[in-house]
């Protein structure tokens, strides 16, 4: 492949998976999966070495962690606030159905508002029911910090493959 070719699909790749790691901050955008799409493309494109091969298997790992890390964290920050188990898998519920039925931001709204009403029905006590939401907003920018951790060792694990494979 010729080199100004090459260069170009570094450059454009490097662009959406910088795209991608901006868009951890966003909750219901799939930055770390947008990610993990460019690394395959990058590996279509380029051929799989054995390097390549354990590297795209490591990104991928991690792909699948961030994923679902946001949901782990954000029920262990709303129990830890008070919250109930039924509150936690009906709010997740909730934040699923809102995503599919108002994207983007639905289930963004839909979680907090059913953490919120679930524990104040259950306890009738607002200030206990806002302490659960504090608790799950407290996953949440936890969830944040630790999908950017996530996307930049994918990145850098995707450099190592770009320069030593």
């Amino acid at each position: 492949m010729p080199d100004w070719l090459n260069t170009t699909i570094f450059w454009l790749i490097q662009i959406i998976m910088l795209v991608g790691l901006f868009g951890l901050v966003v909750p219901v955008y799939p930055g770390i999966v947008i990610m993990w799409l460019a690394s395959l493309g990058y590996g279509i494109v380029n051929g799989f070495s054995s390097l390549g091969i354990g590297l795209f298997v490591v990104i991928t790992l991690l792909m699948l962690v961030g994923t679902v890390i946001d949901n782990v964290l954000m029920g262990a920050g709303a129990r830890q606030g008070g919250a109930s188990w039924l509150t936690i898998g009906v709010a997740l519920a909730a934040g699923i159905i809102g995503t599919i039925a108002f994207p983007p931001i639905g289930g963004f709204i839909a979680a907090p508002l059913g953490v919120l009403l679930l524990e104040y029905a259950r306890t009738s006590d607002i200030k206990t029911a806002w302490q659960s939401l504090r608790g799950l907003a407290t996953g949440l920018g936890l969830s944040v910090v630790v999908k950017l951790g996530l996307g930049l060792l994918i990145m850098i694990l995707w450099w190592l493959w770009v320069w030593k494979g």
